[in-house]
């Protein structure tokens, strides 16, 4: 019985050391995250105005005016497109780098190096020197160097159509090297035996990857595709130092909308809204990519 007792003394002792070290990570989530997130929800459906006071409950009225909103509609647009174009390129790229790494070419100690420091970079650092660099005219070096070579610039970041492709090349690039360590890491782990039986059936180059490695990668191609595609829907700093979200809205994302409306229009009930409908997209994006496992996850003949 003392034994017994003893025992179960120990097994109480051991969980209340367990949940003490959980204990602050659990109120930092409650805390900063659940609580924010579920007042998110609620101010969604209020008629909150921070520089008024004023908060008064309006049902589906916030959401009912997004349908109606042509600056949601275009931000909306606009958000798609970022995240359309960002995130396959993103993907291509770091796969490419990561095989290229992972056959030990030459230089890929220092490649290594190169690709991972824009992701240990400051974002805001890095947003304000490619303003720089993209400045129109020959005040930019890169439309110096374009005009060295007899070619015009284009005012990357005022011009409409050149905005969001600078703002989506400047964004993969920052992000590049997470991408390319977690496909590194797939690639050394890939099944020598596998590869080495294709390659003694006369498999290479193209074939070998498409028929081999990227079927054993595929499960890695889905977790990094969800969690950039997330972090394409959560591009704030990039836009807001760049561009603003102009010239003309061009560039205006949903992330970026909501800080508009929460507070340049002190709408925060509105900005729930569409913080709300941000969290739903991304929940469907990824549901879907995740629902897609079954039959991208698995190596068939």
């Amino acid at each position: 019985m003392n034994r017994s007792n003893l025992a179960h003394r120990r097994r109480l002792a051991e969980s209340a050391t367990g949940y003490a070290f959980i204990l602050p990570q659990m109120l930092g989530f409650v805390l900063f995250v659940l609580i924010p997130l579920i007042n998110v929800f609620i101010y969604s459906f209020q008629n909150k105005n921070i520089l008024f006071g004023t908060n008064a409950f309006c049902g589906l009225d916030n959401y009912r005016k997004l349908f109606s909103d042509p600056l949601f509609h275009l931000t909306l647009k606009n958000t798609l497109i970022f995240s359309f174009f960002l995130v396959p390129l993103n993907l291509i790229l770091a796969m490419a780098m990561a095989l290229y790494l992972g056959d030990g070419q030459f230089g890929t100690r220092y490649i290594r190096t190169v690709i991972f420091l824009p992701v240990v970079t400051s974002g805001v650092a890095w947003s304000i020197v490619w303003k720089y660099l993209l400045q129109g005219g020959t005040a930019g070096p890169i439309n110096w160097f374009l005009a060295q070579l007899g070619i015009q610039g284009p005012n990357w970041l005022q011009q409409k159509g050149w905005a969001m492709g600078a703002v989506i090349v400047t964004r993969v690039l920052k992000n590049l090297g997470t991408n390319v360590l977690v496909f590194y890491g797939a690639v050394m782990n890939l099944d020598s035996g596998i590869v080495e039986a294709a390659r003694i059936d006369g498999a290479s180059g193209m074939t070998l990857f498409r028929k081999i490695k990227l079927p054993l990668l595929m499960p890695t191609v889905l977790m990094a595709s969800i969690v950039t595609m997330i972090g394409s829907m959560r591009v704030f700093d990039t836009i807001k130092l760049m561009t603003d979200g102009g010239p003309e809205g061009s560039t205006m994302v949903l992330v970026y909308y909501v800080y508009y409306q929460g507070f340049k229009a002190f709408k925060s009930g509105y900005a729930s809204a569409i913080a709300v409908i941000l969290f739903l997209i991304m929940l469907l994006m990824t549901l879907l990519q995740w629902l897609a496992r079954k039959k991208v996850s698995h190596y068939e003949e």
